[in-house]
């Protein structure tokens, strides 16, 4: 089939807000993933028994199910129990928690490469769980892992499409509803492609600069 331009001019604004919407949902997810990923991290590393366990239960649980079937259930499934979320609110929800259980596992290897000298030092000082952690530990950590959750945030970008399957209007949804409605799909499908393309790699460029920042920051500081 022809490329037809004057098609791919008129559907390009619908796409656009399509976009917009992906974008929307990447972001929400992808900030409630590295804050609950820390959470998890913390609570899986607690010394108590009680948290710890729980915590590591739900973190395998939630890496060893499709993230499909849990947006499924999210939406689906816990209507029958007096819970109905919107389409939007459940598919981030589902995004969110099922890449903050991967998110935990690399705060965690962040986490346990700190030198014990730096721990046995904020005992020596004296200082709160909450001051090493805030002041001496995820300082240290974090920089090393930025190019992993960026990894993160790319991959959940180019889950967003499986929100169609609860009807979520994102890009990849009206694309096929533009392809359904006029017999065309070269141009949609194509300009979708391209499009998540271009905001992968305006996001590893992004987290590049990201790295290199916190590099500069971090030989300031030595």
């Amino acid at each position: 089939m022809d490329w037809d331009w004057a098609f791919t001019f008129e559907i390009l604004p619908r796409l656009g807000q399509a976009a917009l919407v992906t974008i929307q949902a990447t972001i929400l997810a992808f900030l409630m993933a590295i804050t609950l990923g820390l959470v998890l991290a913390l609570g899986r590393m607690a010394k108590v028994r009680w948290v710890s366990w729980p915590v590591w239960a739900f973190v395998e649980f939630v890496r060893s199910t499709p993230v499909l079937i849990q947006i499924f259930f999210l939406f689906f499934v816990l209507p029958e129990f007096g819970i109905t979320l919107p389409a939007m609110v459940a598919g981030v929800l589902a995004l969110g928690v099922h890449y903050a259980a991967y998110c935990s596992e690399v705060y965690r290897s962040g986490i346990e490469n700190i030198p014990r000298g730096q721990w046995e030092a904020a005992v020596a000082l004296n200082l709160t769980p909450w001051q090493t952690y805030r002041d001496i530990v995820l300082p240290q950590a974090i920089p090393p892992i930025v190019p992993a959750l960026g990894n993160y945030l790319i991959g959940l970008f180019k889950e967003t499409p499986l929100l169609s399957a609860i009807a979520v209007l994102e890009l990849m949804q009206t694309a096929k509803i533009i392809g359904s409605q006029t017999f065309r799909y070269t141009e949609p499908i194509t300009l979708v492609g391209a499009f998540f393309l271009v905001f992968s790699l305006i996001s590893a460029a992004g987290v590049r600069r990201l790295e290199a920042w916190l590099a500069r920051r971090e030989g300031a500081r030595g």
